[in-house]
């Protein structure tokens, strides 16, 4: 993967009849033509070491490192994997919630770039969220070249690719806004603020309310201060992940129309969906500055229309 040395834009979006405040929306969507945007920058760090890594195997005659990882049927984080191993030339695997033989297009997607998708059982993939090394249930145990990616690709080290996005910005912010899936994307953008205005979170799933645990976890093993300066919101995710009632898909469509922006209903069309209510309920100041991070995530789009 060739990460790029160019920030990706920022789209100042004026008040109008629809949203009733200007924002400005950060088009983390267009970072990369085939990664989508928070994966790439939570990938960046990690894959940076690996690199190093796996020069130090090339020197001792050992095999590519395998990257191992989980991830849904339509998971970005899996896409945005199999394009890296492809680019760089490393083995990757991962670990599918899902029937056998199940194919989806994003699954497909990765098959063709030369991932190996090996599927697991509700529990199983349960395991692999709650037990440390329980994927090396299901990895040749011959094989000790491995580099372990859990889901989303969140790990500490994923916290200093997303932090990068504040330092890009034309301003600095009052508000940032982002979709939550694992919390690493909030937590990033904490570790840019630095403790400096305020982080609101979209969970797209139910019973988020674990996330805090994950976000300080997180802070404290990529060495970043405990910041408590953000909110979680918890009750807007349309019934729960990949969950998309018709008004949530209307919004995605009407947005995607009169904007130009591309959003799906699994991230960030809640995220949108939150930030106009938001604005409707004058939630913020007139003075605010706010920025919604526009994650990419459109192999959730897919989802809906393959």
């Amino acid at each position: 993967m060739d990460f790029p040395s160019q920030p990706s834009p920022c789209q100042y979006i004026p008040a109008s009849s629809f949203w009733g405040q200007a924002i400005w929306i950060k088009r983390d969507d267009l970072l990369h033509p085939t990664v989508s945007g928070n994966k790439f920058r939570k990938l960046k760090y990690p894959l940076l070491a690996l690199r190093e890594r796996q020069r130090e195997a090339d020197r001792d005659g050992s095999q590519k490192i395998t990257l191992t990882t989980m991830g849904g049927p339509w998971s970005n984080h899996l896409h945005a994997l199999a394009h890296a191993g492809a680019l760089y030339g490393w083995p990757t695997h991962g670990l599918v919630r899902g029937p056998q033989e199940m194919h989806t297009a994003t699954l497909d997607d990765c098959r063709r770039l030369g991932m190996r998708i090996q599927t697991v059982t509700r529990d199983e993939y349960r395991d692999l969220r709650d037990i440390p090394d329980a994927w090396r249930r299901h990895v040749d145990t011959s094989d000790i070249n491995h580099a372990w990616f859990p889901e989303g690709g969140s790990l500490p080290e994923a916290l200093h690719g997303v932090a990068e996005v504040i330092a890009e910005l034309p301003f600095f912010p009052d508000v940032v806004m982002v979709a939550c899936g694992t919390g690493a994307t909030l937590a990033g953008l904490l570790a840019g603020m630095g403790g400096k205005g305020r982080v609101i979170g979209i969970a797209v799933l139910k019973n988020a309310g674990y996330l805090h645990q994950e976000i300080a976890t997180l802070l404290q093993q990529a060495g970043y201060p405990a910041y408590k300066n953000y909110t979680l919101i918890t009750d807007a995710h349309h019934g729960g992940y990949g969950k998309a009632p018709a008004e949530l898909k209307q919004f995605c469509h009407d947005f995607s129309r009169e904007l130009a922006i591309p959003i799906e209903p699994v991230y960030t069309g809640k995220l949108f969906f939150a930030l106009k209510k938001m604005v409707q309920e004058n939630a913020f100041g007139a003075d605010e500055r706010i920025v919604a991070v526009h994650t990419g995530g459109l192999q959730g789009a897919r989802g809906f229309t393959d």
